[in-house]
Order: structure tokens, then sequence, then C-alpha cells
């Protein structure tokens, strides 16, 4: 099974995990829709929705590069419509929008809270629920999500409550989405990196370069994300996946091609649960 002539909605898709995904896609001959709020070029953030579109061109996909805020119900219909009507419907969509603010509680912000949940929590329902009654007609249709594991660990939530809460809101969206869709065919899955990704975010708030050669890169999202995808919709569903985990099980082996450095070692990511199998037994 490839993903040519499939159609994929992806949420913040102008850089980073949202594009690597599209591009991995678009190698199949894949129709990519770049909804993203990024259309003139940002000082400290690399490229926009119609750079993206290029590459998804360029890789051999069809793209439609389309503004959206998820916060925005209107802008989201709109979104979704505008993609059915341009590509005859819908087969796969990609919560990957998020926003993040590692803050204890005394001085988050409310206003980053609600970002934060807009955004993450609700962004990922809201983008959901407008795309069911299209995958609903799709012959393999896909949910997924860039959240984590529900592992709920202390240490997961004592250092910044309120991103925790918001990112755990999106897995919570994974398993009550999975059973209510699977009865319609429509699977629901969850996907999360082993270590830090080489993305604009790491870079800027999570410790800038040093963290960044320590990362893994967007590809090996791009690659188990394509895995999910070819997948049956009526039988894979409810996962919570680690990147590196469902790859092997795939028959991937080799995971140096995704470092950014290989001599660095890699810096493990949040949300990771201690019983997941080690690295070493990957091969």
């Amino acid at each position: 099974m490839t993903l040519k002539g499939k159609t994929l909605f992806i949420t913040g898709a102008s850089r980073g995990i949202g594009l690597a995904i599209g591009l991995r896609a678009a190698k199949d001959g894949a129709n990519v829709v770049i909804a993203a709020k990024t259309a003139e070029p940002h000082p400290k953030l690399p490229g926009t929705i119609y750079t993206a579109a290029e590459e998804i061109e360029a890789a051999g996909g069809k793209a439609l590069p389309l503004v959206v805020d998820v916060r925005d119900e209107e802008a989201v219909k709109g979104a979704v419509e505008r993609t059915v009507e341009t590509f005859g419907g819908l087969d796969i969509v990609v919560n990957n929008a998020s926003a993040i603010s590692l803050t204890p509680t005394s001085i988050t912000d409310m206003k980053r809270f609600d970002l934060m949940h807009q955004i993450n929590t609700r962004g990922t329902f809201m983008v959901s629920k407008n795309a069911i009654p299209h995958l609903e007609k799709a012959e393999n249709p896909h949910i997924l999500m860039l959240s984590p594991p529900l592992d709920m660990s202390e240490k997961w939530f004592a250092p910044h409550v309120a991103y925790s809460l918001a990112k755990y809101g999106m897995s919570i969206c994974v398993l009550g989405l999975a059973g209510e869709l699977r009865p319609r065919g429509i699977a629901v899955n969850a996907l999360w990196p082993r270590t830090t990704i080489a993305t604009s975010a790491v870079r800027n708030l999570l410790g800038g370069e040093e963290i960044v050669q320590a990362s893994r890169t967007p590809e090996i999202l791009a690659d188990a994300a394509y895995a999910v995808f070819r997948k049956p919709s009526t039988s894979f569903s409810g996962h919570f996946l680690i990147d590196d985990v469902f790859l092997h099980g795939e028959g991937i082996t080799d995971f140096e091609k995704y470092r950014v450095d290989p001599t660095k070692p890699l810096m493990p990511d949040f949300f990771v649960p201690d019983d997941t199998p080690p690295l070493s037994s990957l091969g």
C-alpha cells in the first residue's frame, strides 16, 4: 500500500515534524494540505505554508497551503471543506500543531495556559471533529496525534503542570476517539519520539544548538507516521507509539541515520514511560 492519491490534512506543517510527515507522503504522490499559521516569513522560524508547499511539490506530491489557526472554528471548518473541494476527499489527519511553555504553576501566565489548551487539546478535538464526516468515506482513514503515551507519573506533571495537561489532553482524545470511531473504521493513534527532535522549538525553547546536536531528525517521525498510515484502519487503532520501538517492529534496525550528530549522546524526550524497551535492544 502506498499513499499515492491519498489526501493528508496536517496541522502545523509549515516546518519541522509536520512538514517532514508531508514530505514523506509526497514521495508517494500524495496530496498534502499544509494547515498552519505562518504565511509571512518569521525572523526566528524557518519556512511558511508557501515554502512548504514548494517542497511538497518538488518531492512529488500535490500541495494546498492554507492559513489556519486551529483555535478558530470557522477557519478549521473552511479548511476541511476546501480540502475536500480541491482533492475530492480526505484520508488522513495529522494533529501536529502544538504550543509549549515549560513553566511551573506559580509563573505560568493564564494567557499562555489558555493558548496551550486551545491549540493542543481543543485544536486537536476540533480538527478531528470536522474531519470525521469525510474520513468515514475514505478507504483507509487515519487520525494521528503527535502526543505522548498516557503514563500517569508525577514526574511528567510536576515541572510544568499546564503544558502536561494540554499535551495529555491530545492523548486523551486518542483514547476516546479510538473507541468512538472504531465501529466506523477510522483509526486513531498517537506517535511520540523517544528523543528530542531537531526542530525550531527545540532550538529556540528547549536548549539551543547543543540540544539540537543531541537530537534525532524529524525524518524518524515521518517514517513512523508513514508506516502507521499503511496499516489497516479497521484493526490498527488506539495505540500509543514510541517512534523507534514501532519502527523496530516494522523491520527498521538502522537508527543512526536519524541522528543529527552521531558523536553526541541522545537527549531523552519528556513523557517516555520507564518500561519502554531500551535503545540497546533495538539493534
